[in-house]
């Protein structure tokens, strides 16, 4: 039976650990709130940006001999030479699966490139996933902590700055996101987006002109699109980051709330254990007791 002052060490300890996990599921819940709301207004934002986006997309693809064929950022992904690839993860752990899951992408996207024999230029944003990779001797081209826990929109655009020039100067030919987004209180959504080239094989030109209600001159459209696709470009690395943080905080929230329930009942367990333990200590001693009465008779 173990000793009685071991079981309660271990209550106490455990207790602890119990007000700990409670505190942080309740900082990571009133974080999420914020989070949260930040996230749905900037996706209403992205998803406007995509709409105008593809408008003048559509109409430069059906009004102009060639189309976007001559456009870089709309050219098909055709035997790649060399692409980015940048990840998102959690400064910090104690999130369940968060940044796993998200490493486990990143490496199956990397495997399936370089099947192909195709290079990869890694950039890394969050503590966690570059502490894994290069423990794992993965080179990172680029890496920057902080910026996933707290997003800011400056520093959030020279760091995609770098990848859109190389891009547009053919230095890589594709350019990818991934991470775990937000999708409610209680699920993440994992991501794997490419940002460039964008898609522009599912033009329909006939609902296009229908549907068409800019006002722009012909000869700004090619101009106002490249400008426009830089920002879709850097406005869905920003996102990308608030849309991580607010699943971040979810996955911690729920993480917190099962080892805040496993430590409960640990110690419920504890309880029992510390209870038979000082019952079997107390019929010992009545049985000493009793013996040494009966023997002195």
């Amino acid at each position: 039976m173990a000793n009685l002052k071991d079981i309660q060490r271990k209550i106490k300890s455990v207790s602890s650990t119990q007000k700990t996990t409670r505190a942080m599921k309740l900082v990571s819940t009133a974080k999420l709130r914020r989070a949260e709301d930040l996230a749905k207004r900037s996706r209403l934002y992205a998803e406007k940006m995509n709409q105008v986006l593809a408008e003048i997309a559509g109409r430069i693809e059906c009004s102009k001999i060639g189309g976007l064929d001559d456009n870089r950022f709309f050219a098909p992904e055709e035997n790649p030479k060399m692409i980015d690839i940048i990840f998102v993860t959690a400064d910090k752990g104690l999130c369940g699966g968060f940044n796993i899951q998200t490493i486990k992408a990143t490496k199956n996207l990397i495997a399936k490139y370089q099947e192909k024999k195709v290079k990869i230029r890694l950039r890394g944003v969050g503590k966690k996933g570059i502490e894994y990779f290069k423990y794992n001797e993965v080179e990172l081209y680029d890496e920057v902590v902080g910026l996933s826990s707290k997003p800011d929109k400056a520093k959030s655009d020279e760091f995609i700055q770098a990848s859109i020039e190389d891009f547009k100067l053919g230095k890589t030919d594709a350019v990818y996101i991934v991470y775990n987004g937000y999708k409610n209180m209680i699920t993440q959504e994992l991501h794997v987006n490419k940002i460039l080239p964008i898609d522009a094989s599912d033009y329909d030109c006939d609902q296009t002109k229908q549907k068409s209600t800019l006002e722009i001159e012909a000869q700004d459209e090619e101009h106002m699109l490249n400008s426009l696709v830089e920002t879709y470009a850097k406005y869905n690395m920003y996102y990308t980051l608030i849309d991580s943080v607010a699943a971040e905080h979810s996955a911690r929230m729920q993480a917190m709330d099962t080892a805040t329930n496993n430590a409960k009942e640990m110690v419920k367990a504890l309880n029992v254990q510390y209870n038979k333990a000082r019952q079997a200590a107390i019929t010992t001693e009545l049985i000493e007791i009793i013996s040494g009465v009966e023997s002195m008779k």
